[in-house]
């Protein structure tokens, strides 16, 4: 199984997981919360709520999609992604379906459209902010916890220490084996339903299954979970063992992240899971077909009136030299030295284009240009750095 595989397998499960995870427990919580439990009405509830987060979730992004793409504004276009999660999980919620699933429904969705229909300044910028804001949330949530771990921990006197440990570890052992057992079970599910040659091509060794099995620590989702978990019920008592399950989630992040996270790269190196350079191909494959693609988008604009037969053949060239290097670093041409001299060209754009920043600042010190007329020159450069692969 290739590297690029086992990621897109971890990140996808994961992703799937938390979605479902996050209607059952809503449907656990109010189960305790309303003092009664019905399995029929709480597996029904359970589909619903999902079938229905997914709908909702599919028009939203198609809505926000047809939106996004009339806005020219950057600003303005990722205000309406950060807010898109929203737009799906209100209304979703309104109704009684899942509003995680149809966050990440629309989510989805617009990762689908988004490069489609969205400008590339947006993207860049929307990268940015996302990347930010994910690191915020994440570190929100473990402060967050760690400012309730002693209202928590007091809240946990009628429990001996020694029986605080076994029960984390009792629950955090349970975890780590039940997702190991799973994906050592399932399998065997899989391909006594599914007979297909295409089923059976999917067909992985037990060394990658392991790995993906041992990848599963927690996280935030699970630490968002615990602390919304409600105060009282609604006959007015105090949720029961509320401060436990806070403190049993924390122990559970904390044994996978310490235990897994420390170790799963000596258990990838231990079972021998390498990279196959999959992704290395796909990246090459990619590049050259785009290369390829702009070659042919040359050929077309050739025929117009309005391009210079200057300017076309310019851009064709860095484009053959493009394609002949990528083709010389897949085998499939006599690499002529395209490595070395692409190396070279891109160590000196570096160069001049540090020396035009030096250049830029200096006119800003000196009082010659605005702050804002640099910060703009030089975020055209630094896009433009961005491009190169050293």
């Amino acid at each position: 199984m290739s590297e690029t595989a086992v990621v897109s397998a971890v990140e996808g499960e994961g992703l799937f997981n938390d979605a479902t995870a996050l209607v059952a427990y809503r449907v656990a919580v109010a189960a305790v919360v309303a003092g009664s439990f019905s399995l029929a009405d709480a597996g029904l509830r359970f589909v619903a709520g999902g079938l229905g987060g997914v709908a909702i979730g599919l028009i939203v992004g198609w809505l926000i999609a047809e939106v996004r793409k009339r806005i020219s504004d950057t600003q303005l276009n990722i205000t309406v992604s950060l807010l898109s999660g929203y737009a799906a999980f209100i209304p979703a919620d309104a109704i009684g379906a899942s509003g995680v699933l149809a966050a990440v429904t629309t989510g989805i969705y617009m990762g689908i459209r988004g490069p489609s229909i969205i400008d590339a300044r947006t993207r860049l910028q929307g990268f940015m902010v996302w990347d930010i804001l994910d690191f915020l949330l994440n570190a929100s949530l473990f402060v967050l916890v760690g400012l309730q771990l002693r209202v928590v921990v007091d809240g946990l006197s009628g429990y001996s220490a020694g029986s605080l440990a076994g029960y984390a570890l009792a629950v955090s052992a349970v975890v780590i084996l039940a997702r190991v057992v799973w994906l050592f079970t399932v399998v065997y599910v899989i391909r006594a339903v599914d007979r297909r040659p295409s089923q059976r091509a999917r067909r992985i060794g037990s060394a990658p299954r392991f790995v993906i099995a041992w990848a599963g620590m927690r996280g935030a989702v699970s630490l968002a979970a615990a602390l919304a978990i409600p105060l009282h019920t609604d006959a007015g008592t105090p949720f029961p063992a509320r401060d436990l399950l806070i403190f049993l989630t924390f122990a559970v992040i904390f044994a996978t992240l310490v235990l897994q996270g420390l170790t799963l790269p000596a258990v990838i190196r231990r079972l021998h899971v390498e990279s196959d350079g999959s992704e290395d191909r796909e990246e090459l494959r990619a590049r050259l077909e785009a290369t390829k693609a702009a070659l042919a988008q040359l050929d077309a604009l050739g025929d117009e009136d309005w391009t210079r037969d200057e300017t076309v053949e310019r851009m064709r060239g860095l484009y053959e030299y493009r394609k002949r290097r990528f083709a010389a670093r897949a085998g499939k041409i006599e690499d002529d030295g395209y490595e070395d001299r692409s190396l070279a060209y891109q160590q000196m754009v570096q160069a001049v284009l540090a020396a035009q920043r030096d250049a830029l600042v200096r006119l800003r010190n000196e009082g010659t240009i605005s702050n804002e007329v640099m910060n703009r020159v030089v975020q055209e450069m630094d896009l433009e750095e961005a491009r190169l692969e050293i």
